[in-house]
């Protein structure tokens, strides 16, 4: 059930965040649907070490998801290669409430660097929502290794200019 009286509010996100961030992608319904997990997602030491890098990195915009003053995800721009790429997870706690569409359209307001990517496992309806709701055009799809699933699937990529 949709509730459109939710606050959401993002602040960037601190060290202090990555223990609970970590326990959110610990699921393993919300592991299925990102597909393309870590090798081993479940390696807390390394989750810890590679966010905690990326937070010093200055192409990253990493922002924690806040609902009253409760975490209930996060959301980054990150870089490959020269292209500016969105991410962003929700405590399945909080699934189908808006939050994620809510968080990424007040994302796209402080990060301004276009055209963006998105990238979505092929039966991600969720987050494929997210992203049209948000402004992003499906604009092609590959084929890649989803760790989570062990085999290789469709990733559709959208953009937004």
């Amino acid at each position: 059930m949709k509730n459109n009286k939710l606050i959401i509010k993002l602040r960037p996100t601190k060290l202090s965040d990555l223990d609970l961030l970590f326990q959110f992608q610990l699921d393993k319904e919300g592991g299925y649907l990102a597909a393309f997990m870590p090798e081993n997602s479940t390696d807390k030491e390394n989750y810890i070490n590679k966010h905690t890098n990326l937070l010093k990195d200055l192409t990253v915009n990493a922002q924690t998801i806040m609902l009253d003053n409760m975490i209930v995800g996060s959301i980054a721009k990150f870089v490959i290669e020269t292209d500016s790429e969105i991410t962003y997870w929700i405590d399945k706690k909080f699934w189908g409430q808006g939050i994620a569409t809510q968080a990424l359209k007040e994302f796209l307001t402080i990060e301004t660097s276009r055209p963006i990517y998105g990238r979505v496992a092929f039966d991600n309806f969720g987050s494929q929502k997210v992203l049209q709701k948000s402004g992003f055009d499906k604009i092609g799809i590959e084929k890649g290794f989803a760790n989570a699933r062990q085999m290789e699937i469709e990733e559709f990529i959208y953009k937004l200019s």
